[in-house]
């Protein structure tokens, strides 16, 4: 297994505002939770600590809908907004909804071109589609927690029949990454958004879509001052949230490029990271 750096913490000169309202965006996955799954009783009170004081805590995440609000959950969060499919879906979060939750915005895109121009570059990878009603299609046996629902069959040739959709993954088992990756930007993407994971791995969005495009939605709403906004996260898809808020945090296993986009970067998720940052917050 690839070694993966862990970058010791830096902070910059960054002081909480008092009595200022603050914005918190939290990524799920090696973020809040271990990529396992697991989250810690320390990051828990720490995030539970911060909606008590009033601050607006939005879980921003890659996830889809299904998949992220169990998150929500466990942080014991009703009320407020969630981001999920890497910005393409908004939820606000209500015990007066029907499941706790109404979809605010949903940025659907037609992914066909897309998906072909894949199709041919990388034929050996799998795919999944999230619709914009939530359910998901998927070639092979694509199963993947991230989307945290029952995905219907579909072929290749069936794929490219959806012409609208929120988000589309792309994944390849046993294939280099930097292979992949090649692949991908040799496949010439336009009109849409696109992230490369870790490993082969990635996302498609409408273009323009982003955690940050939609937590600035949020913001807006919720009329909160630019400047006490809060991002912490550890993978490419969290690059633009982290240069968007006023202070943005990478996790101590992010990768380099992440790193240099953030003000500042705590501990490893599995030293609970989040919590010296949610700390100083109250």
């Amino acid at each position: 297994m690839e070694q993966v750096r862990v970058h010791p913490p830096v902070r910059s000169n960054w002081v909480k505002e008092d009595g200022a309202r603050y914005l918190v965006a939290l990524d799920i996955d090696g973020t809040l939770v271990y990529h396992d799954g697991t989250m810690t009783d320390a990051v828990k009170l720490a995030v539970q600590d911060v909606v008590s004081a009033g601050h607006a805590v939005v879980i921003a995440t890659g996830r889809s809908r299904q998949a992220a609000l169990p998150i929500a959950e466990m942080l014991g969060i009703e009320h407020g907004y969630m981001v999920t499919s890497n910005g393409a879906v908004t939820l606000e979060l209500s015990p007066k909804f029907d499941n706790g939750y109404r979809v605010l915005d949903t940025v659907k895109f037609n992914p066909t071109r897309a998906i072909a121009l894949l199709q041919e570059k990388v034929p050996y990878a799998q795919m999944a589609l999230e619709s914009p009603s939530g359910e998901i299609f998927a070639t092979d046996d694509f199963e993947d927690g991230s989307f945290g629902a029952k995905t219907t069959p579909v072929t290749k040739e069936e794929m490219l029949q959806h012409e609208s959709a929120t988000r589309v993954v792309v994944f390849a088992d046993d294939v280099d990454p930097e292979t992949f990756k090649k692949s991908i930007y040799e496949a010439g993407l336009h009109g849409v958004n696109y992230a490369v994971g870790w490993t082969a791995w990635l996302d498609l969005a409408a273009h323009g879509v982003s955690k940050a495009s939609a937590l600035e939605q949020i913001r807006r709403n919720l009329h909160i001052d630019p400047a006490h906004t809060v991002a912490m996260g550890d993978g490419h898809n969290d690059k633009e949230m982290i240069h968007w808020a006023a202070r943005g945090v990478a996790m101590g296993e992010a990768p380099d490029e992440i790193i240099e986009a953030a003000n500042d970067v705590t501990l490893s998720v599995y030293k609970d990271g989040v919590v010296p940052i949610l700390q100083e917050l109250l």
